[in-house]
C-alpha cells in the first residue's frame, strides 16, 4: 500500500520523514491559500520517498518549471482541472511523471463522474466534499467508493487520523493502493509529527 505524507516544508522534517521506510510519496503543496504553501525549495528533499507537486487551478508552464526545480515525480492536481486540461498537461510533462487527480466526494454522483479522466490521468486522490481546495480535515463515508469501476488505482485522503489504521486495514477495494496523510499528523500546518508516522505504518 502507498503511504503518501502531504502538505511537506521544512528541510529537517522532511529529511526525518524521508527516513520512514514505509513512507512511499511526498507532497509539496504551490497553493498560495494553503497553510502548507512552499515557497522555495526546501534545502533537503525527499530521496528516498517519490516527490509529488501538488497544484491547484496552475498555470501549466507554472507546473513545468516547478517540476525542473523540484524534480518531481508525480504531479497532483488538486482543482477543478478538466480532462482536456489533465490530456494536454500529460503531453507537455517528461513520460515518467505520472498525474494524480484529486476528486471531491460526497455521494456516488461524485464517483460515477470520474470516467471523463480515465483515459488522461495515473491515479485518482478521493477527498472529502467541501468548500476549500485544502480539505476540511474531515472523512467521507468509504463506502461510497464501492461504485468506483474504474481502471485507476486510487488513494484516500480527508481526515485519516493516526488511530484509523484498523479502518484502513479493513476496507477493501480492487483498486485502492493507498492512503495520504496531513493535518492530523501534524504539531503545526505543514510540521509533521514524525513518531506518530512511525507507529501509524507499523501496523501495516
Amino acid at each position: 500500500m502507498i503511504i503518501k505524507v502531504c502538505g511537506m516544508r521544512e528541510a529537517e522534517n522532511i529529511k526525518d520523514v524521508d527516513n520512514i521506510d514505509a513512507v512511499n510519496w511526498m507532497g509539496f503543496i504551490f497553493f498560495p491559500k494553503s497553510k502548507r504553501h512552499v515557497e522555495s525549495l526546501p534545502s533537503y528533499m525527499p530521496r528516498n520517498s517519490k516527490r509529488v507537486g501538488v497544484f491547484v487551478n496552475a498555470e501549466k508552464d507554472d507546473i513545468l518549471t516547478k517540476c525542473h526545480e523540484y524534480g518531481f515525480d508525480i504531479i497532483q492536481l488538486h482543482g477543478n482541472e478538466d480532462a482536456d486540461y489533465c490530456q494536454s498537461l500529460r503531453h507537455l510533462l517528461d513520460k515518467s511523471i505520472k498525474i494524480i487527480k484529486m476528486i471531491q466526494v460526497s455521494d456516488n454522483t461524485d464517483i460515477r463522474s470520474v470516467s471523463k479522466y480515465e483515459d488522461v490521468v495515473d491515479y485518482f486522490l478521493f477527498e472529502t466534499k467541501c468548500q476549500s481546495y485544502g480539505g476540511s480535515g474531515t472523512q467521507f463515508d468509504w463506502n461510497i467508493l464501492e461504485q468506483y469501476e474504474g481502471s485507476r488505482p486510487f488513494l484516500i485522503t480527508g481526515g485519516i487520523t493516526p488511530d484509523d489504521a484498523e479502518k484502513v486495514k479493513a476496507f477493501h477495494h480492487p483498486m485502492f493502493a493507498g492512503i495520504d496523510l496531513n493535518s492530523k499528523f501534524e504539531t503545526s500546518p505543514a510540521f509533521k509529527n514524525v513518531e506518530a508516522i512511525k507507529a501509524f505504518v507499523a501496523n501495516f
